[in-house]
């Protein structure tokens, strides 16, 4: 039942993705429209992954969700990360690889909302462009959200945190939020099996400007980790 609840919901997953992309193709060129139709669609998935199979998503700690511009570092397990953020956030940008634009529907997506695309390949020259770009961004008052990792991990894993949100933290010079998460609990960050439960994200207390760039990743890591890792043990 679990493997066929899970690939119904990849139909609503996808199917979504491609019905909004579609139908509502005439707001994708604006892109403040564009921003609400992603919204309109990421709760149209978390209506699915509720109804389908049972995963219930709930946000915590919104006293200390930015409003305005903002650098925001977030826990990385799974699809769901890149989703949910959309309905907390009002001005959601991410930093992600540059060939998720070329993917249908969902790359339509990232390239009307101005997503921040990096090429991994070239690495001093991704991440100048990479400063740049979110530069603009906040100008735009976007709340950039960068996943430290790099890539999804698993819960447990001894993850490595890389120093592109140093970069962006130390030339941005402004605070960076945390979001936690244990969203891979139930919505692992590989295969399609989906298993009901409570998905938390959760804002955390941000770290203020000026923090050198140890300490800065030290805390960041500690934090997440730490209250990813929580919210795992209150949903076993």
């Amino acid at each position: 039942m679990t493997r066929l609840r899970s690939l119904l919901f990849m139909l609503w997953l996808y199917g979504s993705m491609a019905f909004f992309a579609i139908v509502m193709s005439p707001l994708l060129l604006w892109r403040p429209a564009a921003l609400q139709v992603v919204r309109w669609w990421a709760g149209a998935v978390l209506f699915g992954a509720r109804v389908i199979v049972g995963i219930k998503v709930e946000f915590r700690g919104l006293e200390h969700r930015p409003d305005g511009p903002a650098l925001i570092a977030g826990k990385h397990l799974s699809m769901l990360d890149t989703i949910a953020p959309f309905v907390a956030l009002s001005q959601t940008c991410y930093v992600l690889k540059k060939e998720l634009i070329y993917l249908p529907f969902l790359g339509w997506f990232a390239w009307r909302t101005r997503m921040v695309a990096v090429k991994r390949e070239d690495a001093a020259k991704a991440l100048k462009g990479m400063v740049v770009a979110c530069r603009d961004r906040l100008k735009e008052g976007r709340q950039i959200l960068i996943f430290p990792e790099g890539t999804r991990s698993n819960i447990g894993d001894d993850a490595t945190y890389k120093p592109g949100v140093a970069a962006l933290y130390r030339d941005l010079d402004v605070p960076c939020h945390l979001l936690a998460t244990n969203s891979g609990q139930f919505w692992p960050g590989h295969g399609i099996d989906r298993k009901p439960g409570t998905v938390v994200f959760e804002f955390l207390p941000p770290l203020p400007a000026g923090l050198k760039r140890g300490e800065l990743m030290t805390q960041m890591k500690a934090q997440l980790e730490a209250a990813s890792a929580r919210l795992v043990e209150e949903n076993r």
